[in-house]
């Protein structure tokens, strides 16, 4: 196994026994440690209280050295999801220099 799989697969043994309220993680197909269906439960009191929002979480071979992407099932409002589902979080890009100029790629993952 790679170090990025047993990395992964330690990380969800640990969501499984410490659940984060809120979120839940397990994986889409049991045989690829790379890609998670995730849900997270709209926080009280906010405009997702109630809300049931369901991604998928896909880990590049190089993990934690690049980041995942997220892609959301459930329609999502939000300023940084796309109509598609994609999560768009600048520090979530691949290294190099922010098109826009917001930021420094050492800022980034």
């Amino acid at each position: 196994p790679s170090q990025a799989s047993l990395l992964l697969s330690k990380q969800l043994r640990d969501l499984s026994r410490h659940p984060v309220d809120g979120f839940s993680a397990g994986l889409v197909d049991d045989s690829n440690i790379f890609e998670w269906s995730v849900t997270i439960i709209g926080p009280p009191d906010t405009l997702y209280d109630g809300g049931y929002f369901n991604a998928i979480m896909s880990f590049p071979p190089n993990y934690p050295n690049s980041p995942p992407t997220v892609r959301f099932k459930s329609e999502m409002w939000h300023p940084n999801v796309y109509p598609d589902g994609r999560v768009c979080i600048s520090i979530l890009h691949p290294p190099g220099e922010d098109p826009n100029g917001y930021e420094l790629a050492s800022e980034r993952w």
